[in-house]
């Protein structure tokens, strides 16, 4: 098997009205990459929700390139690692030698709303889920709501050095505690926003790595889809166990510890989800993922996270890719970590069924 670097990447600018079609904020992103990669592209994976049939041909027809192999992803909110691993595996196999990977989601996409799931009833809204998530760890090992506000806070405070952040304003723990009650525990700035965003990342061959400047590779994936529905999503509402078990086999496959990450971007769609996170990840003990918020010894979430950067569903695992792929490569301007070798990112959907984990290494 081929090893498999990122080259390049970019993001867009994420707004609640972009003033552009699906397609054309997709290739924004894209055109970037090419003016620096070149049109030399063997497949191109479009990640998204919405359901604009031909998408993918029809972004590569208008960014100008010939692909091998074109088709659009859809996982919901896990789509954009979805098409990462399967851009990684066209060219571990030797199919492909480049792979374009490009998410791209408007603000309205029906991948935020849950009507087939008749497990859920009459409560089809995340915040729902998330609100049960945060209950249950609240009972059962102490977690308070001023631990989730706090996560709030750090997210905010790392998208405000994030140019493309949705939200660039800090917050207070008194702000994101008085904010309006949506689910009880869960608030308003415990929340993550849909919004309109892109973001790419163009995958190659180790051959072809190997003559670039500072390549960052793909060291391992672990995936795991336990259901579609919530009632089969998780045994236990402390813990997302797809994202348990897709993490063993990224750590695995890559041969890391959690004791090694330097940096993460995590799912933090609810602040409740962060300090599962850690404790799913082995960064924390169960448990104690409430006390590990203000942690320093990995970074956590530094564009923002979903919370800070806003959530454009089909463009969040690819944006987390990018971001990580950045840091690893010394070229994330006022966010960069100094001296981080190894990143991972903890992609999840639909109320934990369905997770992937990806670990980087610079």
């Amino acid at each position: 098997m081929r090893r498999v670097a990122i080259s390049s990447w970019a993001t867009s600018r994420f707004a609640k009205d972009a003033k552009m079609s699906l397609l054309e904020l997709a290739c924004e992103p894209c055109a970037e990459i090419l003016r620096r990669s070149g049109k030399e592209i063997d497949a191109v994976l479009f990640s998204s929700c919405a359901t604009d049939q031909y998408s993918s041909a029809i972004i590569s027809e208008m960014l100008g390139i010939y692909p091998k192999v074109s088709h659009r992803i859809d996982n919901l909110c896990n789509s954009g690692t979805n098409a990462v691993a399967s851009a990684f595996s066209m060219i571990a196999s030797g199919l492909c030698d480049t792979a374009l990977v490009v998410g791209a989601e408007k603000a309205d996409s029906p991948g935020s709303k849950l009507l087939w799931d008749i497990t859920r009833g009459s409560f089809m809204f995340p915040v729902h889920w998330a609100a049960i998530f945060a209950k249950a760890h609240m009972r059962r090992h102490g977690t308070t709501e001023e631990q989730m506000a706090s996560v709030s806070v750090k997210n905010h405070r790392n998208a405000a050095k994030n140019p493309l952040a949705l939200f660039r304003k800090q917050v207070s723990l008194e702000e994101v505690m008085n904010s309006k009650k949506i689910a009880d525990p869960i608030k308003l700035l415990d929340c993550s926003s849909p919004c309109d965003g892109a973001s790419a990342v163009l995958l190659v061959s180790e051959e072809k790595a190997k003559k670039l400047d500072g390549p960052v590779w793909i060291k391992g994936i672990g995936q795991q889809t336990n259901s579609a529905s919530f009632a089969n999503a998780t045994g236990d509402l402390t813990t997302v166990e797809a994202a348990r078990r897709a993490a063993r086999d990224a750590f695995e496959m890559s041969r890391t510890k959690p004791s090694q990450i330097d940096i993460a971007e995590l799912h933090d769609a609810f602040t409740i989800l962060e300090i599962l996170a850690y404790e799913d990840l082995g960064f924390a003990k169960k448990g104690k993922g409430g006390r590990f918020v203000d942690q320093q010894e990995i970074a956590i979430n530094t564009r923002g996270g979903i919370i800070g950067c806003g959530h454009p569903v089909g463009t969040t695992g690819v944006a987390q890719v990018a971001e990580v792929a950045s840091q690893l490569a010394g070229k994330a301007g006022k966010r960069q970590v100094k001296g981080c070798k190894t990143g991972l990112v903890h992609n999840l959907a639909a109320a934990g069924s369905s997770a992937t984990v990806i670990i980087m290494g610079a």
